[in-house]
């Protein structure tokens, strides 16, 4: 497809996604306005209106809409290319990931059926009136829910990318010496040392950052004082696209959730917070059999978590709403997952009473309220805490527990920590794999949480700031292939996998950037 026609297809796709929307309507109805202004003239009308939109903020406003756009929007394809090549476009990613949802939904009905608890239902009166005085202190109901088990937990997850193959691939072909050595064998392209360094030249040793010249000898208004000053212009400008570029650096504490919700654009407007309000409502209307997952896994993780047990009413709050919201619904159009269908009671077959369970398409597993958690940090308003963890799920998250072939996507992330590690601590993964101990089995469970309950939290929120920055989650696996190559020594002597495992316990006390700069900028090639 030639670049012109390109352009002019995605401009019509936004143009399209932005016209039912209510900054439209916003802007619509602030042109009409203006015509009431003495200095808009009619010989002049076009030109003024753009003029008035422009020095009232809407312009600004507008062009944050179109860069979220561009940011969750697949980029056109061919013409008549089927809607699931725009979701995944090889097929045996599909065809995993298909057969991998069709086992969690069986997992879940077998629950439903085994403790007789129904996917969904009404609650009485009593107890609708009970949730609703008792929403913002829930961490207080002890609920039995020592039947009810995660339906996977990431382990469960990385078997089924170890056994991913692509049919038209023979591997015997190009055998070489790193060929078989790690789990992941489909072949991907993914990203080398010299090229991730091309792509995150911000990083490298000789620019400031945050989360290393902070911590350095150094009069700190050399660098800190004079970025904070560019941040908070930043922020005033309310620009998205600077505030993504920004945060490459890091953001300083003060004003990551400005910059956060910027680069997002999630502006918890009135519709925003009615939109939260709404949700409530359903979860005090409805309970689900997804209600208790989400009640286990926040018992489970967040609530025995030094740093997260005090944001434990959030948490359910948060995520019990997102259970609710169908406007998740729209990043299907994108993700290679297909939200999950189930019959309403006794029509079962009937596929026009098939509904999507739950309603926003995604069923949580082990760890999935370690999304949330660090965000709390930022925001105490939960529908400014609850929209910007919804554009971060979609935008970043949903990868995490998803097949498919994105550059972002668990697969890929997956085999660039294995080549990462393979290439430039080639002994080290050698001797790991000897000893039955492969590196991805001790290090999945990072990447797949993106490392949230493993670093201290200042240390998170930076890595955080580079994904958010880069608008890539490949950051995460140079991390873990960093934190290998840091406790290389240690590892070295280990002789079992749990002795592997409890060098690599405890990552609380690392540095998160030191490590990414090091391991990118001063690793011989």
């Amino acid at each position: 497809m030639d670049e012109g026609r390109e352009l002019s297809l995605t401009i019509a796709q936004i143009v399209q996604r932005l016209k039912g929307s209510h900054l439209h309507s916003q802007i619509e109805r602030q042109a009409k306005e203006c015509l009431h202004q003495p200095e808009v003239k009619l010989d002049s009308l076009k030109e003024d209106v753009r003029s008035f939109l422009r020095t009232s903020g809407w312009e600004k406003k507008l062009q944050n809409a179109v860069y979220r756009e561009l940011h969750v929007q697949l980029l056109p394809s061919h013409p008549i290319a089927p809607p699931e090549h725009l979701k995944e476009p090889l097929a045996y990613m599909r065809k995993a990931q298909a057969s991998w949802e069709k086992r969690v939904l069986k997992s879940l009905n077998s629950m439903s059926t085994e403790l007789g608890v129904p996917l969904a239902r009404k609650r009485p009166a009593v107890e609708q009136k009970e949730l609703s005085s008792k929403w913002n202190e829930m961490g207080t109901d002890e609920p039995d829910l020592s039947h009810f088990r995660p339906v996977y937990a990431p382990k469960d997850f990385l078997e089924v990318l170890i056994s991913l193959r692509n049919p038209n691939h023979d591997s015997s072909e190009d055998v070489s010496a790193r060929s078989h050595w790690g789990l992941i064998q489909v072949p991907l392209n993914v990203r080398d040392i010299p090229q991730l360094r091309q792509a995150y030249s911000e990083l490298n040793l000789t620019t400031g950052q945050m989360g290393i010249e902070d911590h350095a000898h150094i009069h700190p208004d050399l660098f800190e004082n004079e970025y904070v000053q560019i941040g908070k212009k930043v922020v005033t400008e309310q620009d998205s696209a600077a505030a993504q570029q920004y945060s490459r650096q890091g953001c300083p504490t003060g004003l990551r959730a400005d910059l956060w919700a910027l680069i997002l654009n999630s502006t918890n407007q009135l519709q925003d917070v009615m939109h939260y309000e709404q949700l409530t409502a359903g979860v005090i209307q409805h309970d689900m059999l997804v209600d208790n997952l989400i009640y286990k896994d926040v018992k489970l993780t967040a609530s025995n978590d030094d740093y997260y047990f005090v944001f434990e009413d959030f948490l359910y709050q948060v995520l019990l709403c997102f259970s609710r919201d169908t406007a998740v619904l729209e990043h299907f159009k994108y993700n290679s997952a297909t939200p999950p269908r189930s019959y309403i009671q006794g029509k079962v077959g009937n596929e026009e009473c098939a509904v999507v369970y739950p309603p926003n398409g995604v069923i949580p597993f082990h760890g999935f309220s370690m999304y949330v958690a660090p965000l709390c940090f930022l925001y105490n308003e939960p529908s400014k805490l609850y929209s910007v963890f919804r554009e971060m799920y979609i935008r970043h998250f949903f990868r995490l527990h998803s097949i498919s072939s994105s550059p972002s996507g668990i697969v890929s992330l997956c085999l660039q920590f294995e080549q990462l590690l393979q290439t430039h601590l080639p002994q080290l993964f050698y001797h790991l794999r000897q000893i039955g101990a492969q590196p991805l089995r001790i290090a999945f469970k990072w990447m797949v949480r993106a490392f949230s309950g493993y670093l201290s939290t200042d240390q998170l929120l930076l890595l955080w700031d580079r994904i958010l920055g880069y608008d890539s989650l490949e950051v995460v696996a140079v991390l873990a292939a960093a934190v290998f190559a840091f406790r290389a020594e240690n590892l070295m002597e280990v002789t079992s996998l749990a002795s592997a495992e409890a060098v690599l316990a405890d990552l609380s006390t690392l540095k998160v950037m030191p490590l990414i700069q090091i391991f990118l900028f001063a690793t011989a090639i």
